[in-house]
């Protein structure tokens, strides 16, 4: 295969820290290259090289750029800290029978420990026990459940934490929180047999979802197909691998055109490939996102906290949830105090004389559309930028307040983004000067699901770099990043963006940014233990509660 890299724009391509290896790397390919090859091939644009290796290292037909040592065995670490219990081989032809059923399995309320009633602070566990369609009990685990403690009433709920004792049984755990009645839900987001499709197609299709640039030079333009993960043949690609960050993306070179006559980068489409009867895995009402119900009981009287007993806080309950709802507000256990900015002129205050900087996919553009919805003085300034991808900046010139969405670089699944405005968040923060005025908001999580889950992490160590570099040299930016959320499945946002992927995603997010000082806003679990339907864009009541969180980070002494 033959490779051509199209050099976007003049970057140091040597990061201080790690210049000297990235020489070495070079000049080693470049070795091998002279060795090896037929033909070393120069075009006339000094930019265009146009090489029959690639320095880069390739998984099937996925691409990644090589690792240092202590990032490989971050890696390492984190992908045994992610990994799923073994699920079972799909039998052909596939039967459900003997797969899991939501209906046919039950969860039972266990006694409190010691006896008595229930008080506030106690813990809450359930037992949950799988069947399969035919009504005999599972021997395995691998299911995909989810958790959680509500009081519609109340305006309460938390999220549970579930453990799979591998043998077809489960527990979830609950910190009960309130006063009054608590009802347990628990749900079957996909059976174990939906999860080996899951990490097949993974392992298989990474480029199910695929993306197109449009190549132009004067009146010829021609379209071709682009990617993380490109199926090898004889069609030479352009490298647009990002000279910094290391980032690989590629796309088959045109018939007619150089690589650096890409205008645009899009989402092409979705390729479908189950095998025979897969998709009876993915039933809504069936088996995907289906309550199991009680046996017996299904919710509990909580009395208040016992004298003497400790206030209820996260680090007390080990693993257990970031926070609650009550009366309808997010309330964190430990930490930053969550406040109420239920008006533009509290909003207004808190963001006086700071500017903001929102980088991430559409969950994050809802952020910035928030604040322009909610500040009548912040005034959009019309960059004539794409409804989906912007870049957007909004200001508010009475109260300096400055405000900007980019969306991240690829792989990113909006429609017609010019390449001149697909930036990589890395870059962006190293561009930033940073200090107590700023805040840098990050989410990227949605547009990685398809791809193997070392590309993921490979982007995220990235980031990280960058904001260490950021807080090293302006140790007062605020810097808040929001994880994944769950959403509504269909057949088509499950095999591309399915709960189980984001949870996976989720908790890599946590684990690459874990000690480091920044912020989460735990989108997680601020969306399970709504009562609200699950939408990878939540509805209004989430925002405005996640908007707090950010707020309340940004202005723990809230002002207004």
């Amino acid at each position: 295969m033959m490779i051509t890299a199209c050099k976007r724009r003049e970057v140091n391509i040597c990061p201080p820290k790690y210049g000297a290896i990235f020489l070495f790397l070079v000049v080693v390919a470049l070795i091998f290259t002279l060795q090896n090859m037929d033909v070393l091939e120069h075009e006339v644009n000094s930019t265009v090289i146009t090489l029959t290796v690639d320095p880069y290292m390739h998984h099937g037909f996925c691409t990644f750029q090589p690792l240092f040592t202590e990032d490989t065995r971050e890696e390492n670490l984190i992908l045994d800290s992610i990994d799923w219990p073994e699920t079972p081989s799909l039998p052909a032809p596939l039967s459900l029978e003997h797969t899991s059923d939501p209906a046919h399995s039950s969860f039972t309320i266990l006694p409190r420990k010691g006896g008595g009633q229930w008080h506030v602070g106690d813990q809450l566990k359930v037992m949950i026990k799988m069947y399969d369609f035919k009504g005999h009990p599972k021997k395995s685990g691998g299911d995909f459940l989810v958790a959680r403690l509500h009081n519609a009433k109340l305006g309460a709920g938390v999220t549970g934490q579930v453990v799979d004792h591998l043998n077809g049984c489960y527990s979830a755990v609950f910190t009960l929180l309130w006063e009054g009645s608590a009802e347990v839900e628990v749900t079957l987001v996909h059976p174990s047999e939906a999860i080996t499709v899951l990490q097949r197609l993974t392992s298989e299709q990474p480029d199910r979802i695929y993306f197109t640039s449009l190549f132009r030079s004067g009146s010829v333009s021609e379209s071709t197909t682009c990617n993380i993960c490109l199926h090898p043949n004889q069609q030479p690609l352009c490298n647009y691998t990002d000279l910094y960050t290391g980032e690989p993306w590629f796309c088959y070179k045109p018939k007619k055109l150089k690589c650096d006559t890409r205008i645009t980068h899009s989402k092409g489409g979705f390729n479908k490939k189950l095998n025979d009867k897969e998709e009876k895995l993915f039933q809504s009402n069936v088996n995907m996102k289906v309550p199991i119900w009680a046996s017996g009981n299904s919710s509990v009287t909580v009395l208040s906290k016992k004298t003497g007993q400790p206030a209820v806080n996260n680090n007390i309950v080990k693993s257990g949830p970031s926070g609650y709802y009550s009366q309808g507000a997010w309330r964190t256990l430990g930490g930053t105090t969550v406040h109420q900015f239920n008006t533009s002129s509290a909003i207004s205050q808190c963001l006086k004389d700071k500017t903001v900087h929102l980088y991430g996919d559409s969950t994050i553009r809802q952020w910035f559309e928030y604040l322009n919805a909610a500040l009548p003085d912040l005034k959009e300034f019309n960059l004539h930028s794409l409804k989906q991808a912007g870049p957007f900046m909004a200001l508010d010139y009475a109260n300096n307040i400055m405000v900007t969405y980019r969306c991240h670089g690829p792989p990113i699944r909006f429609i017609s983004v010019p390449v001149s405005q697909l930036r990589y968040i890395a870059n962006e923060l190293d561009g930033l000067s940073g200090g107590t005025n700023t805040v840098v908001v990050l989410g990227i999580w949605s547009h990685f699901s398809t791809f193997p889950i070392k590309v993921y992490i490979r982007r995220l160590q990235s980031i990280r770099r960058a904001v260490v570099r950021l807080l090293d040299r302006a140790p007062g930016t605020v810097v808040i990043i929001r994880t994944a959320n769950l959403k509504a499945l269909t057949l088509y946002e499950t095999l591309t963006n399915s709960d189980w992927y984001s949870l996976q995603r989720d908790k890599v997010l946590r684990a690459v940014f874990k000690g480091l000082n920044v912020r989460l806003v735990d989108a997680w679990e601020m969306t399970l233990a709504h009562h609200l339907p699950h939408n990878l864009h939540p509805q209004p009541p989430i925002i405005k509660n996640m908007m707090d969180v950010v707020l309340s980070y940004i202005c723990p002494q809230k002002r207004g």
